[in-house]
C-alpha cells in the first residue's frame, strides 16, 4: 500500500501533466475541433448548392419575364391569337368568309382534320382572285392575324396576262384547336399521337 501513497517526483509530475494535457488536446480535437470542421465543411457545401440553385432559378426568372414581356408586346399589339377549344370551325369558316369578302372570286376547301394528342389540325387550302397586290396583302395579314391561331405556308401569286384577269393566289393554311375546354363529337378525328 505503501506504494499508492509515495509522493511523485518532479519528474513523474511534468510526465502526468503532459500526459493530461495530451489527453485534454486529444478529447477536445476528437469531440470539438473534427465535430466543427465537419459542421462547416457541410454548411460549406450546402451553400455552394444553394448557390448554384439560386442562380438557376434567377435564370429561370428572368427567361420566365423575358416570355411575360415578350407576351405583353404581343398583346398590346393587338396581334395576339389563341388556339380555340374543339369544335371551332363554324367561327373559322365565318372569319374566312368576312376576311375573303374583299376578294373578286375565293374558293376554300378543307382536308380532314387531324388530331396528336389535345392538337387539332384544320388544314385547308383557299384560292382567290383580287385586283391588287395590296388587296392579296391585306387578306393574307388578315388570316394571319386573326383571333385564331392560323398558319399560313406555301403562297403563291400569279398576276393574269391583262390588268382585268387582277391577280391569282393559292395558299395552305392550317387552323389549330385544342381539346382543353372543347366537347367531343362524331367529327373528331382519331389520336394520332398514340
Amino acid at each position: 500500500m505503501k506504494l499508492l501513497s509515495r509522493d511523485f517526483t518532479r519528474g513523474e509530475k511534468i510526465l502526468i501533466l503532459a500526459l493530461v494535457i495530451i489527453l485534454l488536446a486529444l478529447f477536445y480535437y476528437r469531440f470539438v475541433d473534427q465535430p466543427v470542421r465537419l459542421a462547416l465543411a457541410d454548411a460549406e457545401s450546402e451553400r455552394a448548392a444553394l448557390e448554384t440553385e439560386l442562380s438557376a432559378v434567377q435564370t429561370r426568372v428572368a427567361v420566365l419575364n423575358g416570355m411575360q414581356e415578350a407576351l405583353d408586346g404581343i398583346n398590346a399589339s393587338g396581334s395576339a391569337s389563341y388556339m380555340a377549344s374543339y369544335n371551332n370551325s363554324a367561327a373559322e369558316l365565318e372569319l374566312l368568309n368576312d376576311v375573303l369578302h374583299r376578294a373578286d372570286t375565293y374558293a376554300v376547301s378543307f382536308s380532314g382534320a387531324t388530331r396528336s394528342g389535345n392538337q387539332i389540325r384544320r388544314n385547308f387550302s383557299l384560292q382567290f382572285t383580287v385586283d391588287s397586290f395590296d388587296a392579296m396583302k391585306q387578306i393574307i395579314e388578315s388570316l394571319a392575324a386573326s383571333p385564331y391561331l392560323c398558319l399560313i405556308d406555301d403562297v403563291h401569286a400569279s398576276a393574269g396576262k391583262t390588268d382585268a384577269d387582277g391577280i391569282e393566289v393559292s395558299a395552305t393554311a392550317t387552323f389549330y384547336e385544342t381539346m382543353a375546354g372543347g366537347t367531343p363529337d362524331a367529327g373528331l378525328p382519331a389520336d394520332s399521337a398514340g
